[in-house]
């Protein structure tokens, strides 16, 4: 059989009724249910859900994704005939073919290619016949790679099912097959998202609240995301670089530090409040019908939207608004209802417009009319603006009105106006317009940010804590971690005698943890780490040595300019 192009080999003897959602088939009529159901004897408890199927259908509904026991071999035979199912192999022989298990990779890169050479073609094109992508064979395979290879793939959602338990008792081919087949036939519906509760940072004592999708919810998620971002990426303007790909913080940073370097001193260091949580979900789906005229996808992105959240009391709350954070789909359709303001401000700035040119920048500037610039990464933004502290004013203004089309607003205790020259932070970096020491000249300049160090010292503060009985090795390996990363990041500022001061904070932290750990005096803590020439060595356990700060490379990231997507088809020589 032949589906999407895709030829699939269907294991003999399987009957109907035999695949793992038909099996959970029951006849609830038409009323939705959410129960926690057991299984048959040994099966785990879990959430299933029970839903209509849909008109013309007899009110039949299907339980997604309750797990069930299985008789003796039953989930091997089915892990080994799915094998044959979804990722078929090359014939023998084939020394030119491409590597075994790559074809779903090769199939799905080919056809983001072609999508996004077709958006970039025609800006005015809408895309049918997408559902049929997102139930490809082989895009489910690369959307459960991902989400498998995931840090959160063994955090379960509300049916209490991970990327493990799927591979080591449904099958993932099974797993996909029954998915597949469950988003053929339209039976599909996501569960709600489960809520965790962590800590909002900043020291304002708030919580933000993460929603965790199901292991099923986040596949399909996941394909959906293969299929629509390479067409919405022909859309989104140069100035947002959040959760894009071959974009990164750094790139907004960098195009911060060069308009400040050109003159562009007054800054709208702006905030939006709450953005995941409100963003309205009827202008967000007017904006997705845009691009794309399938109805089976814009309605499959809408049940997303509309899942609702399970809360960490039991408790079952609607999604009228937003767009749950821990989603998969989640950043990617923050992006698309935040495009409207980049539009809106980068307008003047493409071919035509008013600040098209330089040339066309500095004749309005000598009329005594500002320039702007936005640089946006997710839902945190500055507008750079050359010109007065009156024109930041009334561009705020004109930025509200634009956010308000998409149920947003600014939060008003954190928006505010600055000059360069007072310094203001984006991204965890301090950036100011100031004098280099020395001499007259003034550049922008990139320090880190007060918050992210108090952070790091905190969190070597809690692992160093004199009083705790830890293995030195392990914490010497975390500690690495954490500054490894945190340094990685924080590189291309200046920050060299930042660094140097945190190693030599480190280092105390962990010689003062080490002389209490094994009862040492500063004696024998120095006969332990000093070399013979009375020079220290490094700071060291069971062959693990501290990481020096200090010794982390410092160097400036560059201006990118125009950034290629990652579908882009090389140019013939």
């Amino acid at each position: 059989m032949k589906c999407c192009g895709l030829a699939v080999a269907m294991p003999q003897g399987q009957q109907q009724g035999s695949s793992f959602v038909e099996r959970a088939t029951a006849n609830m009529g038409t009323v939705p249910v959410l129960t926690l159901i057991p299984a048959a004897s040994g099966a785990v408890w879990g959430w299933v859900h029970r839903r209509p199927i849909g008109s013309g259908r007899g009110g039949v509904a299907v339980v997604l994704r309750g797990r069930e026991s299985r008789s003796h071999r039953e989930g091997r035979q089915r892990n080994r005939e799915g094998k044959e199912t979804v990722m078929p192999k090359d014939p023998p022989g084939n020394p030119g073919g491409p590597e075994p298990g790559r074809e779903p990779w090769i199939r799905v890169s080919g056809m983001q290619t072609k999508l996004h050479r077709w958006a970039v073609a025609d800006p005015g094109r809408r895309f049918d016949d997408l559902f049929n992508f997102v139930h490809d064979p082989a895009t489910l395979i690369v959307a459960f790679a991902r989400v498998a290879g995931n840090t959160g793939a063994n955090t379960p959602g509300v049916d209490g099912l991970t990327a493990d338990a799927v591979e080591q008792t449904i099958g993932v081919p099974g797993f996909l097959d029954d998915l597949r087949a469950s988003l053929k036939d339209g039976s599909f519906r996501p569960l709600p998202v489960r809520q965790r509760l962590i800590p909002k940072g900043r020291g304002s004592g708030k919580l933000r609240s993460l929603g965790i999708p199901t292991i099923s919810d986040r596949v399909v998620q996941a394909a959906l995301k293969l299929v629509l971002e390479p067409i919405f990426e022909a859309d989104f303007q140069p100035v947002s670089y959040g959760f894009r790909p071959n974009r990164r913080a750094h790139d907004a940073i960098a195009e911060i530090q060069l308009f400040g370097t050109h003159g562009y001193r007054w800054v709208l260091d702006a905030d939006i409040e709450a953005c995941f949580d409100r963003i309205s979900h009827s202008s967000l789906l007017d904006r997705v019908r845009m691009r794309v005229k399938d109805k089976r996808v814009v309605a499959l992105v809408k049940a997303f939207l509309k899942a609702g959240i399970m809360t960490e009391l039991g408790t079952f709350e609607d999604t009228n608004t937003g767009t749950p954070q821990g989603g998969i789909l989640s950043p990617l359709m923050a992006n698309i209802a935040l495009s409207v303001l980049d539009e809106h401000l980068h307008r003047p700035w493409r071919p035509g417009g008013t600040m098209s040119t330089s040339s066309r920048r500095v004749r309005r500037r000598a009329k005594g009319l500002p320039t702007w610039r936005i640089v946006r990464y997710a839902d945190d933004f500055a507008v750079l603006v050359h010109g007065h502290e009156d024109d930041v004013q009334v561009l705020r203004e004109e930025i509200a009105e634009v956010l308000a089309t998409m149920g947003l607003a600014f939060s008003e205790a954190k928006t505010r106006v600055v000059n360069m020259s007072d310094g203001f932070d984006f991204l965890g970096f301090h950036i100011q317009w100031r004098r280099k020491m020395g001499t007259n000249q003034w550049h922008v300049y990139t320090f880190i940010a007060d918050r992210p160090i108090r952070s790091l010292k905190a969190k070597i503060r809690a692992l160093t804590n004199r009083t705790a009985q830890r293995d030195p090795k392990a914490v010497l390996i975390r500690l690495g971690q954490i500054m490894r990363g945190w340094s990685n990041y924080f590189r291309h500022a200046v920050c060299k005698h930042t660094l140097a001061r945190l190693a030599h904070f480190v280092w105390l932290r962990v010689a003062r943890w080490f002389c209490t750990l094994h009862h040492w005096t500063w004696k024998d803590f120095r006969r332990q780490f000093t070399r013979p020439d009375g020079r220290w060595k490094p700071l060291s356990a069971d062959g693990i040595t501290l990481f020096d700060l200090a010794a982390v490379p410092v160097t400036r990231y560059r201006y990118r300019g125009a950034i290629p997507t990652r579908w882009v088809l090389p140019q013939p020589a």
